[in-house]
């Protein structure tokens, strides 16, 4: 099981094929994964019970860290801390 510390990680470092990496928020992380889905021809079948697109984002968010959009090329995500904690 993943560390429950990871899901209080407000920034992403995305990675897409032919890109520079980018830093985003949590939200813009989100809308980014929102609309690489909204292009695949048919979500993959663990997403697809999802209620809509947002939802199926979440998931993804929440539980991997990569996404194939075609055989071979493949979006990730990894969440970053810029600061640490607060005690």
């Amino acid at each position: 099981m993943s560390d429950p510390l990871i899901r209080a990680c407000d920034d992403y470092v995305v990675l897409e094929p032919g890109q520079p990496e980018q830093l985003l928020s949590a939200a813009d992380t989100l809308t980014w994964l929102t609309d690489h889905l909204r292009g695949l021809e048919t979500l993959p079948a663990d997403l697809a019970n999802q209620p809509d697109l947002a939802a199926a984002a979440q998931r993804l968010l929440d539980t991997a860290c990569d996404l194939e959009l075609e055989p071979g090329i493949c979006l990730q995500w990894f969440a970053v801390r810029l600061e640490p904690p607060a005690s």
